[in-house]
């Protein structure tokens, strides 16, 4: 599986409700932040290998999600597919970090 792209909050809501039970990660990113380009390929390269946990990407300048605009860099895990309340989310680009909370959540 691949990282989604969320354009809008209707996306954004059809995708959590998608995962159903399964963990999610969403990364919320801006083309011109350095931590983002950073950790954007290390986010792809774990959704080849977390195959049961779905990713999605939210571009805060470019899409509709204004619910977490204010998220910059932000990962939020959610796995009850319930947007208002995320159970993990961290600014930065600290892969091992993501990684060691998806690990944990599974």
């Amino acid at each position: 599986m691949m990282v989604q792209i969320i354009k809008d909050m209707d996306e954004l809501k059809t995708f959590l409700k998608a995962a159903g039970s399964k963990l999610v990660v969403v990364e919320f990113s801006a083309k011109w932040c350095g931590p983002c380009q950073k950790i954007c390929p290390l986010v792809h390269a774990m959704s080849l290998q977390y195959r049961n946990v779905m990713f999605a990407n939210v571009d805060v300048d470019d899409s509709r999600v204004t619910l977490f605009s204010r998220l910059k860099r932000a990962f939020c895990c959610n796995g009850s597919g319930i947007v208002s309340k995320p159970i993990f989310e961290f600014c930065g680009a600290d892969a091992q970090k993501l990684e060691a909370k998806i690990r944990e959540l599974m």
